[in-house]
């Protein structure tokens, strides 16, 4: 059985930051893609950050580029999330999400296999 677990969200004011962390058990950890997610209230999920199954690999879209970096951790079958320079509309539950190595270059949230239940961001102006 695959479990995914966040933790590290939290209430941040606008400009700091915060660390996320996602350990992932039950599956083959370095094979996988993985990948930030994020939902705010009456919004689709949107991908955040990605991370090819090696970590050679990493995308961002252009409204967190410069201030999110997501690592992993094979060893610790961890992957983090840094998130810097925090924006009032960064405030949404962010999601963990783990999938077959492709799901790096398709990059929707339905190509992910494998989801944590969240952890909730609040970033105060």
């Amino acid at each position: 059985q695959v479990q995914v677990v966040e933790s590290g969200g939290g209430l941040v004011q606008a400009g700091g930051s915060l660390r996320l962390s996602c350990t992932v058990s039950g599956l083959a950890f370095d094979e996988a893609a993985l990948a930030w997610f994020r939902q705010a209230p009456g919004k689709e999920r949107e991908g955040v950050s990605y991370i090819s199954w090696n970590g050679g690999s990493t995308y961002y879209p252009d409204s967190v580029k410069g201030r999110f970096t997501i690592s992993r951790d094979n060893a610790k079958n961890t992957l983090y999330l840094q998130m810097n320079c925090l924006k009032p509309e960064d405030t949404a539950m962010y999601y963990c999400a783990a999938g077959e190595p492709v799901a790096f270059y398709k990059g929707g949230p339905a190509d992910f296999d494998h989801w944590g239940q969240g952890t909730q961001v609040t970033v105060s102006s």
